[in-house]
């Protein structure tokens, strides 16, 4: 399962806050039945315009990872929870929902359980050459 969340929020101050944005990733996957394999990596950027600076975390779980980022000025955040095990999305985005205090958002489910039959024959993908 793949769920990606995109909000906007009315609280700039949530989302450059380090502190928060860590302890959501350290304490988050076990809430979700997922296993943390990693502390969370947090890190504060300037993008290539002024306006495009936030904070930016990840946190390894054995089931694949858990990413958000923050672009402060526009308050907007961009969430994604990406596993192979099952995991309650409508749960997950009202609680991250509420987390961010978004006012708009979106979210999309993608479905990552392909079978065999479902994948396309590798003579298909371009092939590439290092020179």
């Amino acid at each position: 399962m793949h769920l990606i969340i995109d909000g906007y929020g009315d609280n700039p101050k949530l989302m450059q806050d380090e502190q928060f944005l860590y302890q959501l990733l350290d304490s988050y996957p076990a809430q979700i039945g997922m296993t943390k394999i990693s502390s969370p990596l947090v890190f504060r950027y300037v993008g290539s315009r002024p306006e495009d600076w936030g904070i930016s975390g990840f946190v390894f779980i054995a089931e694949s990872h858990i990413s958000i980022h923050t672009f402060v000025e526009r308050r907007y955040v961009n969430i994604d929870v990406f596993s192979c095990k099952d995991f309650n999305a409508e749960q997950v985005i009202k609680d991250l929902k509420d987390k961010f205090q978004l006012t708009r958002f979106s979210s999309r489910l993608i479905n990552r359980d392909l079978k065999m039959a479902d994948l396309t024959e590798a003579t298909d993908i371009p092939q590439f050459h290092s020179v």
